[in-house]
């Protein structure tokens, strides 16, 4: 406890690094406000149905990443997911379409310029989801709109302030990315769910000691050990990299004998991260889509009943076995194994033992597929893992803190998070926030 307030004195001490924090924590004051702020012309009162909707299911996962704001009708209810969209679509095209591929290479002018297209995109992408959840809106709650308020002009005027709800969001978080603490987009996507997660505990709770669901307070002891070991386990394998030598060839410059080191090249476990899982429930939407769309509502198909309930296991075998082929995909086409032999190529660099050029980029793609089975397993272990909690009569809102996305994006960013604390700690010369190492974020480099 001592090294920890002292730690804490340390932080303090160091002008920037509070500002940062500072900075940081008004932005995310700013973006939970306006999670709250209703759009023009609805009642928030009658907007049950749509909170029942989002209460479980890939509906739940929107509003936990909104932080609430997708149930509460806010001018924030897209929230940064629209953008999120935009930059994996332009991740595709930088990988199959060579004007992109171009720009890639053309440093940081070409970044500036994908994050121009990444923007229009969003745009896009907005103005037709909005027209979406305005009509979703209407057909589950149409009490809640004004009647006064014509729906052409509702739509028109909403969406317009949608778009620039979701806007105005990234725009937070480019401003945490320059001023504050930085990972800016990561971290508005954790603050939505953090803020579920003490309406999550608190039901767990309730639902527990009144023997709603059974178990009583031991049962919840027991599930906060489990959550905790979880969160433990993703953290340890989220860092795991496989370690390639790289020997770099001595040379001459200046009469003076330069290079001959020895480096490694970190294989990430999870090159793909939370993506599969993403895509993955993307593609498992369509039933329950489909269900809704040509079901009579009294013979349903039972394939398609099945694969709609996240809790079966139906739809958990097909949901871990879609994981683990985004998983391998994801990875194939952002991991260029012949773009990296020709990196190390070109800086007289080689793989002992392995021959410069076509040979390297087959041993470094062969080393990728024998990592990237064990970690798709893990990743449709975890994306199951909220599956298992609701067998085991845990509440959905709080099952989802069990794995899935939100549990990797939660690990992820606050690990990155540690790590830039710990960058401005080292360069100071205070003590690290760990005694027995330091802190590494999803890229698996040390702080410092």
């Amino acid at each position: 406890m001592k090294k920890f307030f002292a730690t804490l004195k340390n932080i303090w001490m160091i002008e920037d690094l509070r500002m940062k924090i500072l900075i940081t924590i008004g932005f995310a004051a700013v973006y939970r406000f306006g999670s709250f702020v209703v759009l023009p012309g609805i009642n928030p009162n009658q907007l049950v149905a749509l909170r029942e909707q989002t209460s479980e299911g890939l509906m739940s996962l929107l509003n936990m990443f909104s932080g609430g704001a997708f149930s509460n009708a806010s001018v924030f209810a897209l929230g940064i997911m629209p953008y999120i969209t935009a930059s994996i679509v332009i991740q595709l095209l930088a990988v199959a379409v060579p004007y992109f591929q171009k720009m890639q290479r053309e440093g940081e002018s070409g970044r500036r310029k994908i994050n121009q297209y990444t923007r229009y995109l969003t745009i896009f992408i907005l103005f037709f989801q909005a027209p979406g959840y305005l009509v979703n809106l209407r057909h589950l709650s149409g009490g809640a709109l004004a009647p006064s308020i014509g729906w052409t002009t509702f739509m028109i005027s909403s969406t317009v302030i949608l778009a620039a709800g979701s806007m105005f969001i990234l725009w937070l978080g480019e401003r945490i990315t320059d001023k504050g603490i930085g990972n800016g987009v990561s971290m508005i996507i954790m603050l939505g769910i953090i803020a579920r997660l003490p309406q999550a505990l608190g039901q767990e709770l309730t639902s527990r000691l009144n023997n709603l669901t059974g178990g009583g307070l031991v049962m919840f002891i027991v599930e906060i050990a489990v959550l905790f070991l979880v969160m433990m386990a993703a953290i340890m394998l989220t860092q795991a990299t496989r370690k390639v030598p790289v020997q770099y060839a001595k040379r001459v410059m200046g009469g003076q004998q330069v290079g001959g080191a020895r480096q490694y090249i970190p294989l990430k476990l999870f090159a793909a991260n939370v993506m599969p899982i993403i895509f993955a429930q993307a593609i498992m939407f369509l039933p329950i889509t489909l269900l809704q769309a040509f079901s009579d509502g009294q013979n349903p198909s039972a394939v398609l009943m099945a694969l709609s309930d996240h809790r079966s296991w139906a739809y958990n075998v097909v949901f871990a076995l879609l994981i683990i082929a985004f998983t391998y995909l994801y990875t194939a086409i952002t991991m260029n194994p012949v773009q990296m032999a020709e990196d190390m190529k070109r800086n007289n660099g080689f793989i002992p033992g392995v021959r410069p050029g076509r040979d390297t980029a087959n041993y470094i793609d062969e080393v990728m597929s024998k990592i990237t089975l064990p970690g798709s397993l893990f990743l449709a272990f975890i994306a199951c893992m909220p599956a298992f909690a609701g067998l085991m009569n845990v509440t959905p809102e709080f099952g989802q803190f069990f794995g899935g996305t939100s549990l990797l994006i939660l690990v992820g960013v606050v690990l990155d998070t540690l790590q830039q604390i710990e960058s401005h700690l080292l360069m100071r010369h205070y003590d690290g926030l760990l005694e027995s190492g330091r802190i590494r974020g999803r890229s698996g480099m040390s702080a410092y």
